[in-house]
């Protein structure tokens, strides 16, 4: 399974995100403390800062290396604020099968869209309902697609689904979202596929987030080949967020601090990238969690996703 976060808020540098917490990013993908397989098929960011040229255009970066080995990576993160972030550690079952490219590094964004999105799970026998799933998505987007997972076609599936794919509203990706998951359980449904499929989902235009906990038919697992069977498939995939200020070291301890009552900025990621876990919230199963700037306030709301 893969890894991701998401930020949303007053700029922060990358290396508090990427490296310097008890268990930053890049330190989850060898060393996890929930969900223990490694990442090691590569990393990818979108990162966007409000002061910069062109705002809206993120700063993109990706590699097929390990994160923990890149040393530009590292002296980027050393150096680079974002007010935005959506980065991503890939894992792929371990397998001479796996295409491991840039074409399949995560985020994904298309041209003529601000969205971007990244995924933490995968949809079963996902070759049987690609031609259903390419019904739904406009030919603009399909003719974008280079690679090979099931989290591109996703991606261009959640794009097609947004009247104006440059400009929304947290309202107008939540709608998008869920008719995009609808369509995906329509095609599974009309394959004959039963079987657990996660699709953890983290998104962002830099103005606008979205984070999904939902997965297809929990609990259904393969029984004719136990060695198939892991952690992943057994566990429902978690995701954490904690609002607050100066994401940073206070005190010796990484943290968020303020609390909502103070917060202008908000953290998303597949684990808690600190040690405490006091000011972390896990997001509940089949919810979904939107955020928008609302001038330095973060505003944040859920909703359960019922298919």
């Amino acid at each position: 399974m893969c890894r991701a976060l998401l930020y949303l808020g007053r700029p922060v540098l990358l290396d508090h995100l990427l490296y310097q917490p008890d268990s930053a990013l890049v330190r989850q993908s060898f060393n996890p403390r929930m969900l223990h397989l490694l990442n090691l098929a590569g990393f990818g960011m979108l990162a966007w800062d409000r002061q910069s040229h062109a705002s809206h255009t993120p700063w993109e970066y990706r590699s097929t290396a390990l994160p923990v080995f890149d040393r530009n990576l590292k002296s980027m993160a050393s150096k680079v604020r974002a007010s935005s972030l959506l980065a991503h550690v890939r894992g792929v079952a371990y397998s001479t099968e796996v295409n491991i490219s840039l074409q399949n590094t995560h985020p994904f964004h298309f041209a003529g869209s601000s969205l971007a999105l990244a995924h933490n799970g995968d949809l079963y026998r996902f070759a049987e309902i690609r031609d259903l799933l390419a019904r739904h998505i406009a030919p603009q987007w399909r003719r974008q697609i280079c690679g090979t997972t099931d989290s591109e076609w996703i991606a261009a599936l959640v794009v097609s689904r947004l009247a104006d794919p440059v400009s929304f509203s947290v309202e107008d990706l939540r709608t998008a979202i869920v008719e995009a998951l609808a369509i995906i359980s329509d095609a599974r449904h009309e394959a004959g596929i039963h079987v657990s499929s996660s699709v953890n989902l983290f998104m962002s235009n830099g103005e606008v987030a979205a984070a999904v906990r939902y997965c297809f038919d929990f609990g259904r697992y393969r029984t004719d080949d136990p060695a198939r069977v892991n952690e992943a498939n057994l566990r429902y995939l978690s995701l954490w967020y904690t609002l607050g200020h100066d994401f940073g070291q206070h005190e010796n301890e990484w943290k968020m601090v303020g609390g909502e009552d103070s917060a202008d900025s908000i953290l998303i990621a597949s684990e808690p990238l600190t040690s405490d876990l006091s000011s972390w919230i896990e997001v509940p199963e089949y919810g979904l969690l939107a955020a928008t700037m609302s001038g330095l306030r973060p505003e944040i709301s859920t909703t359960d996703i019922r298919l």
